[in-house]
């Protein structure tokens, strides 16, 4: 389910906003825990080689991955990775209702909560529905992020902006409002995964190692932005200089150098990894094939498990947000959905000939 606004007062749209929710870990989990960083990744052996169609491939090889801006959630760090497959671009609505046509799922946000998944929620706050950016009328403190968030009652990837809207003429645009269980769900059908946050990372950086933007070091590129985020003053002026309000067509901007397509901004798309502040490990050592920790932890609202976000959205910029940029982390618990969240899938297949 998604949750009702009141109870995700922890969700910003900010470079280490996250969303609370439901999801426990033993109180036992602690900070002084850390978890164990590297465990073989491999393709179960009766699992069928998933399809490449509309995939890139992602060479093998090393990488100083993280943030530029000295965030301590994202110290730089070494990897090394073997080669993978990455979907070209995020996955479309066209996509998901394939998805959803062929195996009846029903998403989070389209389930009603109950009183065990929420409890202690009054009954009337117990229906299906997801949040949706409202801008507000009048200035307010960016640290009330809740003045420009609705929890909107049918409010779904069918509806992203509420009862009445369709996905009518955005085919192409990210799907939205899915949660890290629906991505996986999808994933699963595909015969695909989610991307681990090295991986995530690594393809959208393609080769630019330790540079502030995927595309290089300056924001614009020959005067354009080269990105779907925020231009104005957020969260109640957005000028549309790039051309968009809300999401984009997952191809309306120019591909990074591996030829992927929406790496920064747009929407934020889920990984696989679990949060965790040093979900790194140590940073002087080299992370070969890293999957994250094995426990997610969160010192700013303990007890929450939460999964790793990438990528930014359309609500970010300079001034507010800085999560378009490659290094930057958001965290969110697995059943919650919004209207900047998507994803994308990789694949464990062979290399191109």
């Amino acid at each position: 389910m998604s949750l009702p606004l009141l109870v995700l007062l922890s969700c910003g749209e900010s470079a280490e906003g996250g969303s609370g929710g439901a999801g426990r870990v033993d109180a036992a989990q602690t900070a002084a825990q850390w978890p164990a960083m590297e465990r073989p990744r491999a393709r179960a052996a009766d699992q069928a080689t998933p399809s490449t169609a509309g995939m890139v491939w992602v060479p093998a090889g090393e990488a100083q991955l993280g943030s530029q801006d000295g965030n301590p959630d994202a110290p730089i760090h070494a990897v090394k990775l073997s080669g993978f497959w990455i979907d070209q671009a995020e996955v479309s609505n066209a996509q998901f209702a394939q998805f959803a046509k062929a195996t009846g799922y029903v998403t989070d946000a389209e389930r009603t909560p109950t009183p065990e998944d929420l409890p202690g929620v009054p009954a009337e706050l117990l229906v299906a529905g997801s949040l949706v950016f409202t801008p507000p009328p009048n200035a307010v403190d960016l640290r009330e992020f809740w003045a420009w968030w609705s929890y909107v009652p049918g409010a779904c990837w069918r509806h992203p902006d509420g009862p009445g809207s369709t996905t009518l003429s955005r085919e192409d645009h990210p799907v939205v409002h899915v949660s890290w269980r629906d991505a996986q769900a999808y994933a699963k059908w595909a015969n695909k995964r989610l991307p681990t946050e090295a991986e995530w990372e690594f393809a959208a950086r393609a080769g630019f190692d330790r540079q502030r933007y995927v595309w290089g070091q300056s924001p614009k590129v020959q005067g354009r932005w080269p990105a779907n985020i925020w231009q104005g003053e957020f969260p109640g002026s957005n000028s549309e200089e790039d051309g968009f309000a809300t999401t984009a067509p997952v191809r309306a901007f120019a591909p990074n150098a591996l030829g992927i397509y929406g790496m920064s901004g747009n929407v934020w798309e889920w990984c696989q990894d679990w949060y965790h502040p040093r979900g790194y490990g140590d940073p002087s050592k080299l992370a070969v094939d890293p999957l994250g920790p094995s426990i997610s932890y969160d010192p700013d609202e303990l007890g929450a498990q939460k999964r790793v976000m990438r990528g930014g959205s359309f609500l970010c910029s300079d001034v507010y947000c800085l999560g378009y940029l490659p290094g930057t982390r958001m965290k969110s618990t697995p059943d919650t959905s919004l209207c900047h969240t998507g994803f994308r899938c990789v694949a464990d297949a062979p290399a191109p000939n």
